[in-house]
């Protein structure tokens, strides 16, 4: 393998977690201390940022400063949702990042993203090697929706799947002080997979566990949720609900959109509808029915940045994928996406492996249909089994009067120095 010398950039893209600066910090103090690195950049805003020639030095920051993104909520760097066009349709803006890694002879490009970030990688990646321009380049995993092929599971969801679980047995509990009893529906992010919903399970371990799960991933029908709901509430004087914000009905409508027009709101570059109002249209369908006192909750973007509640196993476990994936392209790996495997039997174990940007790029991967109870409305052992490892241990924050310290970085741009 030949020494490849250069600079690095590293960006970040998509919807931000409460531990993507630790993968962005494994990557980049990774880098920082290689030889064979010249310089290390951070694109502000993604891709953009690169499009833009706004790309700040890493190495003039106070390293002090750079540890706290470890603990800091967030995306440091700057995200974006930008969609590349297809190359071959319309190679502008590959043509404005080639000039751009030329400029500062960026030899090892990192992406810290999901699954439209892993499609940018890709894009980038096979077209560095169409024009023939040497350029190591890797994705570094992130979503809380847990739903990139090929790993076992993603840095962010766990720390997400805590936050759920820990809230709703935070809430079960106070559902509990009145007399009167009360109906509580909980809408959860999840499109088209309900990782995180299924989360909520995890609050049975202190026995405070919804008493309905409704994923994505099984067809919703209304008329048996109702009676269901009415049969828990009837029976105990209360009920937990937790539902995915994409579930479905057999006809493939969004169930928020019963309550608004869903179809005229408009989408991000990569068509996906902003979702949202679940919650509202159930409370009102369960009032309508049984006209019991209902209550919904709406996560919304607390679940994805409370670092607060974050899992200690998920900050090491994210720190870990980005500081691989800098030695990887150090190793002359490219085109890959670092992801993560563990042992079929025995103590849980995180063990790094590699993935073809090209398989993982826009698939999706969801809940087995086993892992859920027959009437859909639960989940089973093996998916405890799969999560609870992951949301293990606390991290102890630093602080200042009180209040969480956040990284002042300086972001002392190339292009004004």
């Amino acid at each position: 393998m030949s020494v490849l010398k250069g600079a690095a950039v590293i960006g970040q893209s998509g919807g931000p977690t409460s531990v993507i600066n630790a993968s962005a910090l494994g990557c980049i103090k990774t880098a920082l201390a290689n030889e064979n690195i010249t310089n290390v950049y951070a694109a502000e805003y993604g891709i953009l940022g690169i499009l833009h020639d706004r790309l700040f030095d890493c190495g003039k920051e106070d390293p002090a400063e750079l540890d706290l993104m470890k603990f800091t909520p967030a995306s440091a760097l700057g995200s974006c949702r930008y969609k590349l066009k297809d190359p071959d349709e319309d190679d502008t803006d590959y043509r404005r990042i080639l000039e751009i890694f030329k400029k500062y002879n960026i030899r090892y490009f990192f992406y810290n993203g999901g699954n439209d970030s892993m499609d940018t990688c890709n894009k980038v990646s096979k077209y560095m090697m169409k024009v023939g321009y040497e350029c190591r380049i890797m994705g570094i995993p992130k979503t809380i929706d847990n739903d990139l092929i090929g790993t076992d599971h993603c840095p962010g969801y766990a720390s997400a799947a805590k936050y759920i679980a820990t809230s709703i047995a935070e809430i079960s509990r106070d559902a509990h002080v009145y007399e009167t009893g009360t109906i509580i529906v909980f809408e959860i992010m999840g499109r088209n997979a309900g990782w995180l919903t299924a989360a909520a399970a995890l609050a049975d371990v202190c026995g405070e566990g919804p008493d309905l799960i409704y994923l994505p991933e099984i067809t919703f029908d209304m008329d048996r949720f109702l009676k269901e709901v009415t049969e828990v509430y009837e029976k105990q004087k209360y009920c937990i609900v937790a539902v995915s914000e994409g579930v479905k009905d057999k006809d493939g409508r969004f169930i928020s959109e019963y309550g608004s027009d869903l179809a005229t709101n408009t989408k991000d570059v990569f068509g996906h509808s902003q979702m949202g109002g679940l919650a509202a249209t159930l409370v009102q369908y369960i009032k309508n029915y049984n006209g019991a006192k209902t209550r919904g909750i709406e996560f919304s973007l607390l679940q994805r940045c409370a670092a607060h509640c974050a899992s200690l196993t998920d900050i090491e476990e994210s720190y870990a994928s980005g500081k691989a994936a800098v030695e990887c392209a150090l190793d002359g790996i490219t085109d890959k996406m670092v992801g993560f495997e563990r042992p079929e039997e025995g103590a849980y174990e995180c063990r790094i492996k590699l993935i073809d940007l090209t398989a993982v790029a826009n698939a999706e991967k969801t809940i087995p249909r086993d892992w859920i109870n027959e009437a859909g409305n639960r989940m089973l052992q093996p998916f405890y089994d799969y999560a609870l490892p992951l949301i293990q241990g606390f991290p102890v924050i630093p602080t200042e009067n009180g209040m969480p310290r956040y990284p002042r970085l300086k972001k002392v741009f190339a292009n004004e120095q």
